[in-house]
């Protein structure tokens, strides 16, 4: 079965995990890694104001790209890439609304994401893209921890 499936990878063990996982059950699938860039990143404010740093954001970015390559050596290393099409995207957004959109544009058949599995009040207070995607995504999604 030829599905396109999305992995939204932000370098933590949770988002390699899902990147792991995805990879483990793909056979002639499509798998993009995607990666979200805070539009945020980059911009300071204090008391005497705030100001916008251009470069901040570029390495932000460059970050982006460079676990995008990371994602793929890890699958050449792996033996993957032989069964699966690997693509790899980065986008500029707040994380699950971006990962929402990018599933609806794209046409995704399904999401795998990795998450903390924080609870409580770090929960309440850090919110959860993992769980905003589940309940707003366009296909169904398989959390990873």
């Amino acid at each position: 079965m030829d599905r396109h499936v999305l992995v939204p990878l932000d370098g933590s063990k949770p988002s390699w995990a899902a990147l792991d996982h995805a990879a483990a059950n793909a056979d002639g699938d499509r798998i993009t890694v995607l990666h979200v860039v805070d539009p945020a990143e980059g911009v300071y404010t204090g008391t005497g104001g705030g100001y916008y740093d251009a470069e901040a954001f570029d390495r932000a970015r460059e970050r982006g790209s460079n676990l995008c390559e990371q994602a793929r050596e890890r699958l050449r290393e792996d033996g993957a890439l032989e069964r699966i099409e690997l693509d790899t995207a980065v986008e500029t957004g707040k994380a699950a609304r971006t990962i929402v959109a990018y599933a609806t544009d794209h046409d995704i058949d399904h999401v795998v994401i990795g998450s903390h599995g924080r609870a409580g009040v770090s929960r309440i207070l850090l919110g959860s893209v993992a769980e905003t995607v589940v309940r707003r995504s366009p296909c169904p999604v398989t959390v990873v921890r």
